[in-house]
């Protein structure tokens, strides 16, 4: 057995199972222990950024200027994603108007569902795309264009479910741009000054094509310890989180489901991965990876969310209750993508 090959194929849910095990032996250890807490929350708050920059600098190095261009099947999916968050925005004021004094747990769980479902995609969505064979420029297009777009529907959505008067749609609007813009166009103009300036830089980089995978599974390992903290501390009802589960589920169920179909509608050859095969294996292979890149790359795009900005936004402009279901749907999508990856390295294996 290959252990390191093992090791590779399950490392999602080893991450997974990482981060929950480390939060749950902390939760347990002594109070002397905890009182490292702080330090290590602020430890985890550095890294996370740094974490997310590394990963989007060696995806920018891989992609050319030229390649980030919008195509149609990008529409849809904004579409879907912009549409489905307003339809549920203006559920919650019906809620509100009609409901007005027995609506609050309802007016929670649908406000769950915008965050899932509004949500922009995550940037390690570039790095498992291209894991499983999709087109990278692709995803990192739309990473842009629905950040671009949630900074302007949630200014405009938010504030009718949830009036806040210091908070006016330019505040919305900027806050979000500064919370998620640096951390895509900073690594971009790195990425491409070390392209042009420093090519002997950018070609060592290019040595290690799995670098970004690995950062990412760090990563994971400290989103998942954070999740585990917020399921731990929750004062919710055991139903309640049940109910959130559910409705986290069936949004992630929903978005990689329409955002495969509307691949499947825009299929395409140009197919971007650079997968370990061997020349008798491309034969049989390539037809099947051509046909299904733009399918991967538009289920990635809209169901692999950036959780980690979900929980902030429902902490700054939604119920904060509603925090937990990032936590929630990080869960489902890394479930989700465990289980392609390990399907992808099988089908490469059995060649």
């Amino acid at each position: 057995m290959d252990i390191k090959k093992t090791i590779k194929d399950w490392m999602l849910p080893i991450a997974m199972v990482t981060g929950a095990s480390i939060y749950l032996l902390y939760h347990i250890m002594p109070e002397p222990v905890h009182r490292a807490g702080p330090l290590l929350g602020g430890l985890v708050s550095t890294l996370q950024p740094l974490l997310i920059f590394s990963m989007l600098f060696l995806t920018f190095c891989r992609i050319e200027p030229k390649d980030l261009k919008p195509h149609r099947w990008h529409w849809w999916l904004l579409l879907i994603q912009g549409g489905s968050f307003a339809l549920l925005g203006l559920l919650a004021v019906w809620l509100m108007r009609s409901l007005p004094e027995n609506s609050h747990d309802l007016l929670v769980l649908v406000e769950s569902a915008m965050l899932c479902l509004i949500c922009p995609t995550a940037t390690a969505a570039a790095v498992v795309t291209r894991k499983l064979g999709g087109d990278v420029p692709g995803i990192t297009t739309y990473i842009i264009l629905i950040n671009l777009l949630t900074a302007v529907l949630v200014p405009l959505i938010v504030p009718l479910v949830h009036p806040v008067a210091e908070i006016d749609f330019w505040t919305a609007f900027s806050m979000i741009m500064a919370k998620v813009f640096p951390l895509l166009i900073m690594p971009c103009m790195a990425a491409w000054l070390v392209r042009y300036l420093f090519p002997k830089v950018h070609r060592w980089l290019m040595k290690f094509p799995d670098l970004a995978f690995y950062i990412w599974a760090f990563a994971l390992t400290l989103a998942i310890a954070l999740t585990t903290r917020f399921i731990v501390h929750s004062e919710m009802s055991v139903m309640m989180l049940l109910l959130m589960a559910l409705i986290s589920l069936v949004c992630c169920v929903f978005q990689f489901a329409m955002g495969r179909f509307v691949g499947r509608c825009y299929r395409s050859g140009d197919c971007r991965s650079e997968p370990a095969m061997t020349s008798d294996c491309h034969a049989r292979l390539d037809r099947a990876s051509i046909q299904a890149s733009r399918e991967i790359t538009a289920g990635q795009s809209l169901g692999q969310k950036n959780t980690i900005f979900a929980i902030w936004m429902a902490y700054t402009f939604m119920t904060p209750e509603t925090s937990i279901v990032g936590g929630l749907y990080s869960i489902w999508h890394n479930i989700y993508n465990s289980w392609q990856l390990y399907r992808a390295s099988k089908v490469t294996k059995d060649c």
